[in-house]
């Protein structure tokens, strides 16, 4: 065996042991699942933004229309 299949060697079993550690962390089938991912909190009734259609229906912009009238 040469000095190179030595380094070969040593690399590839550092690159497995890697591997291993990484696989440590993962849940595996005798853990808890993890929980559901969390929602985004929303306003239900958003305001139109400023350059958006009025919601009035004149077909100006929110800030042109109506922004002034509430």
């Amino acid at each position: 065996m040469s000095k190179g299949d030595d380094k070969f060697e040593h690399h590839y079993q550092r690159q497995q042991d890697q591997r291993k550690d990484r696989m440590k962390n993962l849940p595996g089938e005798d853990e808890d699942p993890l929980p559901p991912p969390v929602e985004p909190i929303r306003k239900e009734d958003a305001e139109p933004g400023r350059n958006d259609p009025c919601p009035c229906g004149s077909g100006k912009k929110y800030k042109q229309c109506c922004i002034n009238k509430k």
